[in-house]
């Protein structure tokens, strides 16, 4: 076994891994939040069209893609590992007093979330990502002269006409919230970067994002289904 694959397979490459494939996804969740607010653009959902096509021709978005599909199983999959690792390690043991840092619950919860996080993951695929490429999407043309595009913005819209819809939604968003709450500064400081100089910083920006991303991504489906009413 090499090197490598010895850090690898140790906790702490295992840690590595899981940050640099969280640092991955969080700059994602900035790019597709970006695309999704296409939807509250009152033009009949050209926008978002343009951008799911645009999303879904580009050969390099293609490409990025499957990096984004295989840092998604990796960081649940090496998430999973740390939990029974840690889990293991700590035993059956209990003690009369039981005294855990805030910090040491958000990381046993994060296991929990995560999971949660996953489901939400594949329920959201097979909502929106599956159907747009294999399932019965029409065509729809803008009076600009462009080629038609599926109208990927009529199924999002139906989606979240569905209240039970959005309150899971909403609810999966504050799981995110608290998941990128702990995952933003632990990665930095699984990274090395974690200087007393920079990490209040740091963990500035990870409040700010872990509060700001998943509410505006929540807002969404809020927006459109008061609308729609």
């Amino acid at each position: 076994m090499s090197w490598f694959t010895k850090f690898l397979t140790s906790s702490i490459g295992q840690k590595f891994v899981m940050a640099l494939t969280g640092i991955f996804l969080m700059l994602f969740l900035i790019v597709h939040l970006l695309g999704n607010l296409q939807l509250l653009n009152d033009d009949g959902g050209a926008s978002f069209n343009f951008y799911a096509h645009f999303m879904t021709h580009n050969p390099l978005i293609k490409t990025v893609s499957y990096l984004l599909y295989a840092s998604i199983l990796l960081h649940a999959y090496q998430g999973l590992l740390l939990w029974r690792k840690n889990r293991a390690s700590r035993g059956n043991v209990r003690y009369a007093v039981n005294h855990v840092r805030s910090t040491e619950v958000a990381s046993r919860n994060m296991a929990w979330l995560g999971i949660v996080i996953l489901v939400f993951i594949i329920l959201h695929m097979y909502q929106f990502w599956f159907q747009m490429h294999w399932g019965p999407v029409p065509f729809v043309e803008y009076p600009d002269g462009t080629e038609p595009v599926k109208d990927l913005y009529t199924l999002v819209a139906a989606a979240y006409s569905n209240l039970a819809y959005v309150i899971f939604y909403v609810v999966s968003m504050v799981v995110v919230a608290y998941h990128l709450w702990h995952g933003f500064w632990s990665s930095f400081q699984t990274l090395g970067l974690n200087h007393p100089k920079y990490m209040p910083l740091v963990r500035g920006i990870g409040v700010a994002y872990a509060i700001g991303i998943p509410l505006l991504f929540a807002i969404i489906p809020v927006w459109m289904y008061i609308g729609a009413k």
